[in-house]
């Protein structure tokens, strides 16, 4: 799906898309079959031994994030929505050069005059993997029961809220019908699901898309299990529409600890390794100069931020979960970020692999970046965080204690990804500042951050999101129609904001076509998302990430110029990628660092290069 945010990747640590709140490989022959010995237990060893024995080629990629669901209405976390991408094709897909709209399971698609009416053409070559066509009807169901179904609409309803109607006239013809001008016509990042087999599903609230296989997609890759916490094994998709990929397994093997997975690379028993979501500086340097190991280290795509609880509430107008209430005001959530240095973030924690942090959209998408004037933003300032403080009430008392008119001290409780090495050490942090500023801290580091933060009882959160190349979607979760609609309900939303200001302009946005104006727009709407103070965006890390090339001879990155492999707008590196004893490669590879474009930034532009898509991670994408 593509909220990937991708609290990375509810879609969880952030790393789009919960927090809260997120890719590769085996070769073949001799070296699946050691690679059988490794696996066998979470992997199927009758299984994993077939596939050794009949040579097929296998790309194991070991993740540090669980999946959420498997379903694609159900699905947040950045290693679930791209699960989904493999499984499932979508209207359009994202060129893998610079993110314009190119044609997926759409060959083509056509605007009214009055742009409220849009006619895609469904390509008749494809079909789906138990045999049936894929048709129009298949692309109209899927929409109107997110239209329809409440549950259908947990995590792709904020795309079809405008929809007046989505019919199929015709097998290769799809209509839809909007209220209103929608910017995102060409970025709708819903998988298509075959009606023949959803279409009995009763409640889809409960569905996970997790007991029979091999489950039926169009994709590249065919879903054939799944163990929770364990793995996910899919097949290569012979007759998908664009061409088979060329290995023939593709594994995601999950690590509870990081440097397992680094070591597992090392030895050859995992293909790639994308880390919680990126390896740690002292990981990438450990794999620097090793021996048929290459280490990608490019602009990312995703945000590292501080979240702060506004006070969970639902569309009914209850209230729920147990922030500190002191979070309401302005100026305490203020003086907290003028007590964070990022400088030390990137410098001490990141050591370099990332850009300061300013907007909420990172400078790769250099049409949405925006960055704070020197009047607004809340630098490293401890002396005005500190008067701040005392506007709000909250002096010191005679023990050096920010307390309120009822005496009690100020103790924030910060959740925090207990697999993201990052998550720790700038808690270290804040713990040290907020110490001088008077105000205690608990770093509240879980395996499972996505339950505490849907029920609303955190006081602060590491956050982090998956942007998409059109950043509707992570802009979405911050309006008021992404509150769930009770407190016993799940909504969309990442943090439970809720401004009348904001919404405004993001209706703005979603209505405006030209490229421009609208980019002007989503700007206003970062401004006041900053101005509100429930986001501090503390950097944007690079995607540092590693590959054994005596496995992988070759694998697309996005962008192609200087991009990530794991986490994409797309299924391209996975597709893409070439085994290393596949006729004609060097079977080999250098060895060191690919350094892409590390203090600079990566313009995606170009006529008509549409930017479009999001992904989320309550802190995981919740990727």
């Amino acid at each position: 799906m593509s909220p990937q945010a991708q609290h990375s990747a509810r879609r969880p640590h952030p790393n789009s898309s919960r927090l809260r709140a997120p890719r590769p490989l085996a070769a073949a022959g001799a070296l699946a079959l050691a690679f059988s010995a490794v696996l066998a237990t979470p992997l199927d060893p009758l299984t994993r031994q077939a596939s050794a024995a009949t040579g097929d080629k296998v790309l194991t990629v070991a993740v540090a994030q669980s999946v959420d669901s498997l379903s694609p209405f159900l699905a947040t976390r950045l290693l679930s929505t791209s699960v989904q991408r493999l499984m499932y094709e979508y209207l359009t897909d994202y060129d893998p050069g610079d993110a314009h709209p190119v044609p997926g399971l759409a060959t083509k698609w056509t605007a009214s005059a009055d742009k409220l009416t849009w006619t895609y053409t469904i390509r008749s070559d494809a079909k789906w993997s138990d045999g049936q066509k894929v048709t129009a009807q298949d692309a109209a169901w899927t929409f109107r029961k997110l239209m329809t179904d409440q549950a259908a609409a947990t995590a792709n309803g904020n795309f079809v809220t405008n929809f007046r109607s989505v019919t199929a006239p015709s097998p290769t013809q799809l209509v839809i019908e909007l209220k209103k001008p929608q910017a995102t016509m060409t970025a709708l990042d819903v998988p298509i699901v075959p009606e023949h087999i959803w279409k009995d599903v009763p409640d889809f609230s409960k569905f996970n898309n997790d007991t029979k296989f091999p489950v039926v997609g169009d994709g590249p890759f065919v879903l054939t299990g799944y163990k929770a916490d364990s793995y996910v094994r899919l097949r290569a998709n012979k007759d998908f529409w664009r061409g088979a990929p060329k290995f023939d397994e593709l594994v995601f093997r999950y690590y509870k600890d990081q440097d397992a997975a680094v070591a597992a690379l090392r030895k050859g028993e995992v293909s790639f390794v994308a880390g919680a979501p990126a390896l740690t500086p002292a990981q990438a340097s450990s794999l620097d100069g090793q021996k048929n190991i290459r280490v990608n280290d490019a602009p990312g795509r995703r945000f590292y931020a501080l979240a702060t609880n506004p006070g969970a509430r639902a569309k009914n107008g209850r209230k729920f979960g147990d922030g500190d209430p002191s979070l309401l005001d302005e100026r305490v959530r203020h003086a907290l970020f003028l007590a964070v240095d990022r400088k030390t973030i990137i410098d001490k924690v990141f050591q370099g692999h990332a850009v300061e942090g300013q907007g909420y959209i990172p400078p790769r998408f250099a049409t949405y970046f925006w960055k704070p004037s020197a009047g607004q933003a809340l630098g490293y300032d401890p002396a005005k965080a500190a008067h701040l403080l005392d506007q709000a009430g909250y002096r010191k008392n005679a023990d050096g204690r920010r307390v309120g008119k009822d005496g009690r001290p100020l103790n924030y409780r910060v959740l925090c990804h207990a697999t993201d090495p990052n998550d720790k050490a700038v808690g270290q942090y804040l713990r040290e500042w907020w110490a001088k500023l008077g105000i205690g801290m608990t770093l509240d580091c879980l395996d499972n951050v996505t339950d505490p933060w849907l029920a609303g009882k955190y006081d602060l959160a590491f956050d982090g999101w998956s942007v998409n190349p059109d950043p509707d979607y992570v802009l979405s979760i911050h309006t008021c129609a992404a509150l769930p609609a009770t407190p016993k309900d799940t909504g969309p939303t990442d943090n439970f904001v809720c401004d009348r200001t904001y919404d405004d302009l993001y209706d703005r946005q979603l209505a405006e076509y030209d490229p421009a104006k609208r980019a002007t727009v989503v700007k206003q709407l970062e401004s006041r998302l900053y101005d509100l103070g429930y986001m501090n965006v503390m950097a944007y890390p690079n995607a540092v990430e590693a590959y054994r090339t005596d496995q992988i001879a070759s694998i697309e990155t996005m962008p192609e110029a200087a991009g990530n492999i794991y986490g994409q707008d797309g299924y391209w590196s996975w597709w893409s990628a070439v085994p290393a004893d596949s006729a004609g490669s060097s079977g080999g590879g250098s060895t060191g660092i690919v350094v892409g474009v590390v203090a600079g930034v990566v313009v995606l532009a170009g006529a008509g290069v549409f930017l479009a898509r999001r992904r989320r991670a309550t802190a995981d994408d919740r990727e």
